[in-house]
């Protein structure tokens, strides 16, 4: 019998780009905002989170994830800009938004969450917004010190990259913070 694990279906990122968004937090981190920081070996732009599965629901999805995988070449993108959800008077999350191939990431997502959604996994309510967590809020937050720290990171922008595969990472929350751990990766392999 298997045991339940915590799963999401996401794109990492490469050493520049985490690097530029680490400056942008040693950065932010002068306007003194409550956020605990999200380690950038931890960043990520999650496609698909699932919560709690059975371990054996890895094959279902990995089954999925290659069928997706073969209609769509790799993503070109650059994380850019700051914001945060739900608003600047109670945010809870503080991202990095994107630029590139948005509409080809916005279907590929589509596709990806239907093809998921016939093999038994419910489809998120929400609609898709590719960002990237660069930290959570802690606290109630100075409104005019958040939209200052926004505002003067509006123009952030990383390198272009290209995103080649996708990645199933199981999360295990422990007291200093999330372990993700790779466990199936599949390469974006349309051909052009």
């Amino acid at each position: 019998m298997s045991g339940n694990i915590r799963a999401f279906i996401a794109l990492r990122l490469p050493e520049n780009v985490l690097s530029s968004i680490n400056k942008i937090q040693e950065d932010l981190k002068q306007y003194r905002l409550p956020v605990r920081w999200v380690r950038p070996e931890n960043i990520h732009l999650t496609l698909k989170f699932f919560g709690n599965i059975s371990e054996s629901d890895t094959e279902s999805i990995g089954i999925a994830m290659c069928d997706c995988a073969g209609c769509c070449s790799s993503l070109t993108l650059s994380a850019k800009g700051i914001g945060v959800f739900p608003s600047v008077a109670r945010p809870r999350i503080i991202w990095a938004g994107f630029s590139g191939r948005i509409s080809l990431l916005l279907s590929f997502q589509d596709a990806l969450e239907k093809r998921l959604e016939k093999s038994g996994f419910k489809k998120e309510e929400r609609p898709f917004k590719g960002h990237l967590t660069i930290g959570r809020f802690k606290d109630r937050v100075n409104s005019e010190r958040l939209i200052e720290a926004i505002r003067k990171h509006k123009d952030f922008n990383t390198d272009l990259f290209n995103a080649g595969e996708i990645i199933l990472f199981k999360s295990d929350l422990l007291p200093a913070g999330p372990v993700y751990t790779e466990l199936l990766s599949v390469p974006l392999t349309q051909k052009e």
